[in-house]
């Protein structure tokens, strides 16, 4: 399997609108597999969608090397491509000094070549010099070959393509001109869902632009010649079964609840968990031993939500007789009493309140302060799905405001939470949090669920 990672020089610089026409591009002729470095859920969505194969999600603040090889390699089975898709800038991560949660260690992790987008609005020989001092920057990180993006005219291809390629003595595979077409549909907290857009003509036919002007500019031949033939590890992690399936385990998927990670299926599955979807829009609760409730834009469907009383009762029935629930973020929101949407949200004229299941007494507040960040924590004795260290991730635009008595099993040491560094809610084994976990990096974390859906027992 040949394998290339794609990245920028900046937020900006356009590497999500060109990985996702390559990606399309290539699955014409071939399988690609593709990953996304980052606790991001919608861009991966994107690239599920044009390759016909589940991303996958690379993280080396929240994930070893070893969990990074076995996510990496499970997801690459059958392909003949993998293409990983970068986050930010190349460098960036989260810290100033260190690179971990950086595009540049999953580089390193995976020993994959590197090709840099580098938005070269208004510069010429300067993308010579971002170039060198990218290359420079880090040695270990093999850059081997270049994607300039709005280019104004011919004059300005060719005498940046020249400086690139005689400065830095790397190839130049693509010169992309400035246009509108590139840009992909926008919401407040990033790209809209590939899931819930592509109800709309306009959303893919901007789609269909973007392959269009990435086809007629960029040397895929070219870019094939810089892949480099991945070597397998044999990196097994938590997707190794571990049971054979005994228990169902119901997933909320709808246009409300999208945020997954596409291993949480493949783990769950490991486990022995028969996995189904629900909605909590249109269908009834079906009959399970535990439910996950993701994240994702109940804001966005709160009538529906409310308008759907049978599932948000029963959801509140299960929780009350101690079956097994753990939601994040979307789904953290859906459990509290109410959902409010605040004058001026979506320039609305007046308040607006909304009735959820009220598993936990208190409401939830859009819009809020944007939180975007990783988190650290420990999960406390109060957690039903086990105690210890973990690190995640925490993006929404909303607060929830929860009763003084509320019990919580997360102590943070890094990042927000629901009030005063603490996450978590608890109630019977009922677990809500902002903190987004991802299900290789936590595998205990979903070994205690499966085990409380299997026989109560308490998890590791």
């Amino acid at each position: 399997m040949k394998a290339l990672l794609v990245t920028g020089d900046r937020s900006g610089s356009g590497k999500t609108s060109i990985t996702l026409a390559l990606a399309a591009l290539l699955s014409k002729d071939a399988v690609v597999q593709t990953c996304k470095v980052a606790m991001d859920y919608i861009d991966p969505s994107y690239l599920t969608a044009v390759t016909g194969r589940p991303c996958r999600n690379l993280d080396s603040f929240v994930m070893t090397p070893a969990e990074m090889r076995a996510v990496f390699e499970h997801g690459a089975k059958g392909a003949d491509i993998a293409l990983v898709e970068g986050v930010r800038g190349l460098y960036e991560g989260a810290e100033a000094i260190g690179d971990a949660g950086s595009t540049a260690s999953v580089a390193k992790a995976l020993d994959l070549p590197v090709v840099l987008v580098v938005d070269a609005r208004s510069i010429t020989r300067s993308a010579a010099a971002i170039v060198k001092g990218f290359a420079a920057f880090d040695p270990d990180v093999r850059i081997k070959g270049v994607i300039l993006n709005n280019i104004s005219s011919p004059g300005h291809r060719e005498k940046t393509v020249r400086a690139v390629e005689h400065f830095c003595g790397v190839p130049v595979v693509g010169a992309i001109p400035k246009s509108e077409g590139m840009r992909l549909t926008m919401r407040h907290l990033g790209l809209v869902p590939y899931r819930e857009g592509q109800e709309t003509g306009d959303f893919l036919d901007r789609i269909e632009a973007v392959k269009e002007v990435i086809g007629g500019y960029v040397d895929l031949d070219a870019l094939k010649g810089l892949m480099e033939e991945y070597s397998f590890t044999g990196e097994a992690g938590p997707f190794a079964r571990t049971h054979e399936t005994d228990v169902r385990v119901a997933v909320a998927y709808d246009e409300a609840f999208t945020f997954y990670y596409n291993d949480l299926f493949d783990v769950l599955r490991a486990e022995g968990a028969e996995v189904v979807t629900f909605s909590p829009i249109h269908d009834p609760l079906p009959e399970a031993d535990g439910y996950i409730l993701g994240g994702g834009y109940p804001e966005m469907h709160a009538a529906a939500l409310e308008a759907n009383a049978r599932t948000r009762e029963a959801l509140a029935e299960v929780s009350r007789n101690g079956v097994p629930i753990s939601a994040e973020c979307g789904g953290l929101m859906y459990l509290t009493d109410s959902l409010v949407l605040r004058k001026g949200w979506q320039e609305s004229d007046r308040e607006e309140s909304y009735e959820m299941c009220g598993v936990f007494s208190g409401k939830s507040l859009m819009p809020s302060r944007r939180t975007l960040g990783y988190v650290e924590g420990i999960a406390g004795q109060a957690s039903p799905f086990g105690a210890g260290p973990f690190k995640g991730h925490e993006f929404h635009y909303s607060e929830v405001v929860l009763d003084p008595d509320t019990r919580y099993a997360y102590e943070l040491s890094r990042g927000t939470g629901i009030a005063g560094q603490k996450d978590g809610a608890t109630k019977a084994r009922t677990l809500a949090s902002y903190t987004h976990l991802h299900p290789v990096a936590s595998a205990g974390f979903i070994r205690g669920f499966v085990k409380q859906c299997r026989d109560g027992e308490e998890g590791p």
